[in-house]
């Protein structure tokens, strides 16, 4: 079976935020078929599209799978489902969110699945994460390095560090 590595946005903004990041994150890991390497340090920011709501908290991480695209994306869905995600709205508040930002090198156009993310290269809140996790990252869709997108990206002072993470899957992640 081909192992492939694929890279993960997770947010939240309702209820326990820091719970809610653990939980999915360990359902993530108990999947039998997706596992987690690398693990970002967790960034506060501020939402983006809809902002009359509650800063979020976001990180990135690296698993390895052997699942395709779209069946990763359907496990990354039923974690949602699994924490009580609603999809109110566009943008709106969430009690978790689970984005696949990379996977492979490949760039994928299906009905419901874009590879990379068309976003990600234009928020401050998916790269600073995702490049703490791997700096050598490159864009698939045009080849640039991502920590170049990063340096032309405005509104990066709204991207706070909540919590230091040095995380090789480390799940204790929110012990004081």
């Amino acid at each position: 079976m081909k192992i492939n590595k694929a890279y993960l946005s997770l947010g939240t903004n309702i209820g326990d935020r820091g719970d809610n990041l653990q939980r999915a994150l360990k359902m993530m890991d108990s999947d039998k078929d997706v596992q987690i390497e690398r693990v970002s340090s967790i960034y506060e920011t501020e939402p983006v599209g809809y902002t009359e709501q509650a800063p979020f908290l976001n990180m990135a991480v690296c698993v390895a799978t052997g699942l395709s695209a779209e069946e990763l994306l359907d496990r990354c869905l039923g974690v949602e489902r699994e924490l009580g995600r609603v999809r109110e709205f566009k943008w709106g508040p969430r009690i978790i969110d689970l984005d696949i930002l990379l996977y492979n090198h490949d760039n994928i156009e299906s009905e419901t699945l874009i590879i990379p993310h068309p976003r990600m290269h234009e928020r401050a809140f998916v790269l600073i994460p995702l490049l703490e996790i791997d700096s050598t990252i490159i864009f698939p869709a045009d080849g640039t390095l991502l920590k170049e997108a990063l340096c032309s990206i405005q509104g990066k002072e709204g991207v706070r560090l909540w919590k230091q993470i040095n995380g090789d899957g480390e799940f204790g992640l929110f012990e004081n």
